[in-house]
This record gives C-alpha cells, structure tokens and sequence, in this order.
C-alpha cells in the first residue's frame, strides 16, 4: 500500500477478517488481514469513498467489509446496491452510496 489508510476505513475491514478467520478454520488470520488492508487500501487510494458523508460512510464501509468475506464478495455487493433503493430513510444521498458500491465492485474488480 502507497498511503496509510485511515483508522475509519481500515478497522471495519480487519475485524470483517478477524471474525472470519474465527468461524472459519480454513481462512489464515494473517493472509485475511493482509487482503483486507489491501482492500481497504485500494478503496482509499482510488478515492471510492470520499464524496460520502459522516453518515452514509461508517454504513457503506461495515457492508463492503462484511460483503467481501461473503462467499461470493462480487455477489453479495452488487445485491447491497441493488437493494440501496429499497433502504429509503437510511442514506442521506442513496445515488452516491449506490454509486460508491458500484465504484468499489469495480475498483476491486469483482
């Protein structure tokens, strides 16, 4: 990673790893957590999160996170933007939060 990502953005992603490796004993700890960080890296390097407000930010970073140790991480994201819509009340600007899924699916090229 270029750039140390902020504690914000990278936590959410290395407990995601952490309580993988914990249920899953087939998943390294250490190779999780490396994934994520870059994951995380990647997000924050690319700018994919930045136009997000203090609100809708700590809620798209916890289901990236949670997304990406699913069993089909490209799946189970494009299904959270897809169901953005469906959340009416829960953004603050749903446009930019789908908008942000769909950057990051591609960003991290699932």
């Amino acid at each position: 990673m270029t750039s140390r990502v902020p504690a914000h953005l990278l936590d959410p992603f290395l407990a995601a790893a952490d309580a993988t490796a914990a249920e899953r004993p087939e998943v390294d700890l250490e190779v999780a957590r490396e994934l994520m960080a870059e994951a995380a890296g990647m997000l924050h390097d690319g700018l994919v999160l930045d136009d997000l407000d203090g609100h809708d930010l700590p809620l798209v970073v916890a289901a990236l996170a949670s997304d990406l140790v699913a069993p089909d991480p490209g799946a189970a994201m494009r299904a959270r933007e897809a169901a953005v819509a469906a959340d009416e009340g829960r953004f603050h600007d749903p446009d930019l939060v789908r908008g942000a899924y769909l950057v990051a699916i591609s960003t991290l090229r699932l």
